[in-house]
């Protein structure tokens, strides 16, 4: 939906609210046309009911306002007497339009002083959780969320196993796209396999202001821009055309910025010419083949000496072994190992064609290890487009600064000459910035090389804690990694855990309650 579009939504929903309450705000001892005021009239009701006037905001908040709703419509008949079981379901069944049967049928009278309090321990403790899920679902929104690490793809930074915060705030929140869709969960609901969210009715992209933009090197959680997968791994069956937030999360490094030219060398990603620097706690890997003296390596001493996490490929026949993901770091220790005869990086030699490779025209001699130059797009810059550009702009100016933005692009080919909408055009200026994804995991990452730009309206936020990480190849406590816990996914040096002074903080909490409590008994 267009912004005009929920303007006029909106105003009709303030019809059916005064319609369907005008008689009741007159039997609270207001006024009839308090209740066809917008916002003022959300006030007012707020009085009627007995409930604090900040609970008006929460009816703006997109997703929370859906739990907000049903317990408004129930509140008011409960004002006007309407307490029983079946008054509730009614109200509730019918969205709230049972209203118009106590404001125009039922002879009921306001109660001004009755109790807000619920009348049953099963009352009190719907209430609490009622508004611990508002609360929650808040803070999911537009603060901090959860998040889990499924992939190798920034292994040596970010672990499978991880458990991060992700923050919401350092980029800017981004409002729901999605108006109608379950609380705190993403595409589906858990237990039961079906979508979350309806498609429509829409909310149009608005992002809240940040405190700082994304930089070279940041890990960012977005959106998967191709994203048509039912969930996440799950890429067999139907076609789901997804709103924004609904596409799959995924984490990766933020190696282009808008406005940058980039190049991939033999693996090594290059910036306006310069080779990529990467911070001290990045850990590109990349794949190695080599040859053995005559004994398999063992796995054992390759995940604890190597930290090689994923299966090696080994031949007997001729001591040849393969392995996909291998720091440079641990390259240098493993090429000394006086079992190995030799090894070597796996490169795709530059001219190779790689058919999943973006631009994904099957046209350009590009592939994982040798690509470019790309020009990433930039907010108000002009590219040219012509039909050796049309392949790279083609998607992002029909998709993200079209539909997604609330425009019907579409860009075609006429012969040599590049059209938009129909009309001839030489040159675009983009309307947002876009940046360029990559795993430090080269050879085992799904990122921008194989489908290209990340919209700034697919920007989740920010990971900035690991509050508990699981080694997937351990059990029992042994799969803590004790040394991984509370610590910040930023920053220079080492990791520094904060576990330690977390359990200081909570036992001093404890015996402060414990003591407290002592001292108001005696």
């Amino acid at each position: 939906m267009t912004f005009t579009e929920w303007i006029l939504f909106f105003l009709v929903v303030q019809l059916i609210h005064f319609l369907g309450t005008w008689r009741l705000y007159k039997k609270a001892g207001r006024k009839a046309w308090e209740a066809a005021i917008p916002v003022y009239n959300a006030v007012i009701l707020m009085k009627i009911i007995n409930r604090p006037w900040w609970w008006v905001i929460l009816l703006f908040i997109p997703i929370v306002n859906l739990i907000m709703f049903p317990v408004i419509w129930v509140e008011t008949i409960r004002s006007f007497g309407r307490t029983s079981t079946a008054d509730t379901i009614l109200v509730l069944i019918t969205l709230g339009l049972y209203i118009y049967y106590v404001n125009y049928v039922s002879d009921v009278k306001y109660r001004e002083e009755r109790s807000l309090h619920p009348g049953s321990a099963a009352g009190e403790w719907i209430s609490s959780i009622l508004f611990a899920v508002v609360a929650a679902t808040i803070v999911h929104t537009y603060v901090m969320q959860p998040f889990t690490i499924p992939t190798s793809s920034l292994e040596k930074t970010l672990l499978v196993g991880d458990y991060l915060f992700v923050s919401k705030f350092h980029y800017g929140a981004r409002t729901p796209i999605t108006s109608i869709a379950f609380p705190m969960v993403h595409d589906t609901i858990p237990g039961v396999g079906v979508k979350s969210y309806l498609n429509e009715p829409s909310i149009p992209y608005f992002r809240l202001p940040g405190f700082e933009e994304i930089e070279r090197n940041d890990i960012v959680v977005f959106n998967w821009p191709v994203d048509t997968v039912r969930k996440f791994f799950d890429r067999s069956g139907m076609r789901y055309d997804k709103p924004i937030d609904k596409k799959s999360n995924y984490v990766k490094r933020a190696v282009g910025m808008p406005g940058d030219s980039l190049k991939i060398i033999d693996g090594k990603v290059h910036i306006n010419n310069e080779p990529l620097q990467l911070p001290d706690r990045a850990k590109p890997q990349y794949s190695y083949v080599g040859t053995t003296k005559g004994q398999a390596l063992d796995p054992y001493t390759l995940y604890n000496m190597y930290g090689i996490t994923d299966p090696s490929y080994y031949d007997p026949n001729t001591n040849q072994f393969f392995i996909q993901s291998l720091s440079e770091e641990a390259f240098e220790r493993l090429k000394n190992n006086p079992n190995v005869a030799s090894i070597e990086r796996q490169i795709a030699p530059k001219g190779s064609k790689e058919t999943k490779i973006f631009p994904n025209n099957n046209k350009t001699p590009w592939n994982g290890d040798n690509l470019g130059p790309v020009y990433i797009p930039k907010k108000g810059e002009t590219v040219d487009l012509t039909i050796k550009t049309f392949p790279f702009y083609r998607r992002i100016i029909e998709t993200y600064e079209g539909l997604e933005m609330g425009i019907d692009n579409e860009l075609s080919l006429n012969g040599t000459q590049v059209l938009l909408n129909g009309q001839p055009v030489n040159s675009y200026t983009f309307k947002q910035n876009y940046y360029w994804m990559m795993g430090d995991n080269r050879h085992n990452s799904e990122d921008s090389r194989y489908w290209g730009y990340v919209p700034q309206n697919h920007v989740v936020g920010k990971p900035v804690f690991i509050w508990l990480s699981l080694d997937p190849n351990k059990s029992g406590f042994s799969k803590i990694r004790w040394d991984r816990m509370f610590t910040t996914v930023g920053g220079d040096g080492e990791p520094v855990s904060y576990f330690p002074y977390f359990l200081v903080v909570i036992v001093g909490l404890l015996g402060y309650s414990f003591f407290k409590k002592k001292k108001s008994k005696k």
